[in-house]
């Protein structure tokens, strides 16, 4: 054996006698060494005993074996062959082999250039060659098919000496029910000497990986309904990541990796009573199962939103029908409810709006009062007039009072009226009050938060006793009115702070709408096709929205949200000068984002304009100003929303902690329980 070592080139002899001395105990696994390779070469050492000072032959199975591993997995290669071709094609000219394994680590499909076939066989990139760890020790394809992960084994990570040459990295393909039955490798039998070199690689292979997974799980359940699901609507029906196959009842029969993902993630949150069965389809998806079972006739794109019940993220699904499936009489969406078109136009396909409206619809016949809050510009009082306009009051008046823009010493006689001589300076013949304009209809206080606390002692008794007494008035008079009040701030918080009768917000707080805000929704696409078709209709005008112009719009965060946006159209039409809206029509606040607005991203958190900081045109000094400013504000507007939460901002813009705190120091914002004492 010492004769043995002795003709070994010196890199393989002091690889030899590294294994050597570590499964003699004479020396510790060096520290910078992955764990993934550590417990492998423990197990060659310890549970498969191989011997580091025998470097193995490459083990090449007979043809007639080759043939029945390759007709065990006949299926496999059959799905796996395009998958496989486009891969190799893509590193074929950087020098690397491909090799398909089954579950055994034989490989049963292989991928190579015609003039390096030898020098392939020999280190045993080659069919029917064998790569279980328990025989060849520590590779890729090995380790992958034990682990169950994909892994990069990068040269001197190899157990055997013999493969210290070569750079490896494989993933593991998995069935539906996620058992490893094959892995996909490619290795080169050259490469820089950095592990790191490989990192693309990883990424490659787990790619193709995947999708040859998703092929697979396709082609096993062709006769079942399947659904798919994307957190981008773009990649829905293209390379959607999550696969179920579901029975006509809900019930979950098999999961592709992405599908498997969310269950464990929904098991987390709600683990099961008994293990015994997958959770049914509509206690993944936050939805009944008829609105999922009429995707295919329900929309235009066949896609819709739905909000996951593990984390609330957004996600968007399509159901493939088996070929020759019957078609059903299945309720679409529309067809549950009557339709009601002043509150089916607020929406797409939006989960959280689509909850809301549905709980409108039930509301908009009925006399109790309505809360409604969300941010400002999400359409607080659009929402209230399309409650009134699709009730039984549509007729009557609908009076909008926005209580934060009444100066507070005129508020009152707004609100009430007042009689002749009442006060000096008043109308000589009086004034009825807008909650006697609003008799018979609906009386839409806005921003309700900001009503001063003494009025509020007023509104309270016009609402318990239904009658409204003018200033000067002895003799009150019977009003009936619906009220519908809005604010953006947060009522709890003013009644805990003096601010806010805790009698009246339950007088008012009948039934509470929250709107969501517009990066949160999913239906940006809708509404961005809306406002510019509604503009178009109010100007007379014909202009082509463009799809650079969309893909920015979609992407800008909207703080000051649809009222923001609808600014925003307006301002491109305005200034316009063909057919179409391009990009370079758009604010300058909206060219510089180059991120995408969060709802549709759920867990793939996304970035803002000023996550990169970058501008579309940096040798403007005017440009990069006006970026700027705007950068601070967004960045401001975020802060206060989230009681500055540095956290919770980077996650909505999908940027790092000290990103946000880099941004912050450069528009010199400061924390306010961080700010100096005043002297």
């Amino acid at each position: 054996m010492i004769r043995q070592l002795e003709t070994m080139p010196s890199d393989k002899r002091q690889h030899i006698q590294t294994l050597m001395q570590l499964g003699e105990g004479r020396d510790a696994f060096p520290k910078a060494q992955r764990d993934v390779i550590r417990r492998s070469w423990q197990r060659c050492l310890e549970e498969y005993q191989l011997d580091p000072s025998r470097p193995r032959p490459v083990r090449v199975l007979t043809q007639q074996a080759l043939r029945d591993h390759q007709e065990s997995a006949d299926e496999l290669l059959h799905v796996a062959r395009a998958g496989v071709e486009r891969l190799y094609s893509q590193i074929a000219q950087h020098g690397y082999a491909l090799i398909l394994t089954d579950q055994r680590g034989i490989a049963v499909d292989f991928r190579g250039q015609r003039d390096q076939l030898s020098e392939l066989r020999r280190a045993g990139l080659y069919l029917g060659s064998d790569w279980n760890e328990r025989y060849a020790g520590t590779s890729a394809a090995g380790t992958c098919l034990h682990d169950g992960a994909a892994v990069t084994c990068h040269q001197r990570e190899h157990f055997d000496a013999t493969h210290i040459d070569l750079t490896c990295t494989a993933a593991p393909i998995t069935d539906p029910q996620g058992r490893v039955i094959a892995a996909l490798d490619i290795s080169a039998l050259k490469s820089p000497r950095p592990q790191e070199s490989q990192t693309f690689a990883l990424s490659l292979v787990t790619l193709h990986a995947r999708m040859i997974e998703d092929a697979y799980f396709l082609h096993r359940y062709r006769d079942c309904l399947i659904l798919r699901f994307d957190t981008a609507r773009e990649f829905v029906h293209l390379n959607g990541r999550g696969l179920f196959a579901i029975q006509e009842d809900g019930k979950v029969i098999a999961a592709n990796h992405e599908g498997r993902r969310l269950i464990d993630a929904h098991l987390a949150r709600w683990p099961p009573w008994t293990v015994s069965t997958l959770p049914a389809v509509t206690q993944l998806f936050d939805g009944e199962l008829n609105e999922l079972l009429s995707i295919p006739h329900a929309s235009r794109d066949q896609i819709r939103a739905f909000r996951l019940r593990a984390d609330d993220a957004i996600v968007f699904v399509t159901l493939i029908e088996p070929r020759g499936y019957p078609v059903r009489a299945l309720p679409t969406v529309s067809q549950q409810d009557d339709p009601v078109p002043e509150l089916d136009q607020l929406a797409g396909d939006d989960p959280s709006m689509h909850r809301l409206l549905k709980l409108a619809r039930r509301m908009r016949h009925e006399s109790v009062s309505i809360l409604i809050r969300g941010e400002t510009g999400t359409g607080k009082e659009v929402l209230a007039r399309a409650l009134h306009d699709s009730g039984p009051r549509a007729k009557a008046p609908f009076v909008a009072v926005n209580c934060a823009a009444i100066p507070e010493s005129l508020i009152e006689s707004e609100l009430f009226g007042y009689l002749p001589g009442a006060f000096t300076g008043g109308r000589p013949k009086g004034m009825r009050g807008l909650i006697q304009q609003a008799d018979g209809g609906t009386l839409f206080l806005d921003e309700i938060g900001d009503m001063p606390l003494p009025l509020q002692s007023r509104l309270l008794r016009v609402l318990a006793e239904r009658e409204v007494s003018p200033l000067g008035a002895e003799t009150p008079i019977k009003v009936d009115i619906r009220v519908i009040t809005a604010t953006h701030r947060d009522v709890p918080e003013l009644i805990a702070s003096g601010q806010f009768r805790e009698d009246l917000y339950y007088r008012l707080n009948g039934a509470e709408l929250l709107l969501p805000a517009l990066r949160e929704r999913a239906d940006r696409h809708y509404l961005i096709r809306k406002l510019h078709a509604d503009l178009q209709a109010e100007r007379d005008q014909s202009l082509h929205l463009r799809a650079d112009a969309i893909s920015a719009l979609l992407s800008h965060h909207w703080p000051g949200n649809i009222r923001q946006l609808r600014n925003a159209i307006a301002f491109a039409m305005a200034t316009a000068e063909g057919d179409e809206i391009t990009l370079h029509d758009l604010p300058e606040v909206c060219q510089t984002h180059t991120g995408s607005a969060r709802g549709a991203a759920g867990p793939l958190a996304t970035a803002s304009s000023f996550a990169s900081g970058a501008s579309s045109n940096p040798a403007s000094p005017a440009f990069a100003s006006a970026g700027a400013d705007a950068d601070a504000s967004e960045l401001l507007e975020l802060l206060r929303h989230t009681d500055w939460n540095v956290s919770q901002v980077a996650r909505q813009l999908g940027v790092s902690r000290p990103t946000i705190y880099r941004r912050m120091r450069r528009h010199g914002l400061v924390a306010p329980n961080h700010q100096p004492l005043a002297s």
